[in-house]
């Protein structure tokens, strides 16, 4: 008797996929070298191995699940290996677990260290207190759309005059409302809230901490926003 070759439904395929997904997260040190990844930064197996608590060899296949699920990429310069998200809508991801995990605890008591809180990287756009002022602020001047995910025309033409180009360069989305996990509200993400941060930086409004997710915001940062975008810092 031939056997007939059974196409796999669709909606069957995304299950599944969503199930690997949810199984890679799974697990403490996985989701321990996820969350460090979250500065932007490529990291080293070595470094990663640490940051998780456990051996070079756990961490190894800790990171090819990670690769294998689509949620790291791997790259090789020279004898040395490192890892980092696989784009934006990955560090979206985890930053809304984040922010969810967060409502699943009862009358939780912040822990995360106070300059983190009030600002810091989410993978290569701001998050924290100021960026959610900044969002607030966008959003009540109608320069973004309500849901977040566009500019609107006084938007574009605002950004425009801070020297930005509001016109994505890339097919990644324009903007996005991404999650907040310690202030639990949105902040902007997307290729403009990524060009907002690198904009922040060329200008010297705001600093990276070498090794860590949280920022500065310099004496001119907080004077450019507080101008631009109302804020009383």
């Amino acid at each position: 008797m031939q056997k007939l070759n059974v196409i796999p439904d669709t909606e069957e395929v995304l299950e599944s996929s969503m199930v690997a997904i949810a199984a890679a997260l799974a697990d403490t040190s996985r989701v321990k070298i996820l969350c460090a990844l979250m500065d932007g930064r490529a990291w080293t197996a070595t470094e990663l191995s640490a940051v998780a608590d456990v051996a070079s060899s756990t961490a190894s296949g800790h990171l090819a699940r990670l690769v294998q699920s689509r949620l790291l990429t791997c790259l090789s310069q020279g004898r040395h290996r490192y890892y980092r998200l696989a784009g934006s809508d990955i560090a979206q991801l985890i930053e809304t677990m984040m922010g969810v995990s967060w409502r699943r605890v009862p009358a939780p008591v912040p822990r995360t260290p106070v300059d983190m809180r009030f600002a810091r990287t989410c993978y290569d756009h701001l998050a924290g207190d100021v960026a959610v002022q900044i969002y607030d602020r966008m959003l009540n001047a109608q320069w973004i759309t309500p849901e977040g995910s566009a500019l609107t025309p006084a938007g574009k033409q605002h950004l425009a005059a801070l020297g930005m180009q509001p016109e994505p360069v890339t097919r990644r989305k324009i903007c996005c409302a991404c999650l907040d996990w310690s202030e639990r509200r949105f902040h902007l993400g997307g290729y403009i809230g990524a060009s907002l941060f690198q904009h922040g930086e060329t200008q010297e409004w705001l600093t990276r901490t070498p090794g860590y997710r949280a920022v500065t915001i310099t004496a001119k940062g907080k004077m450019m926003l507080n101008k631009h975008f109302l804020l009383d810092l």
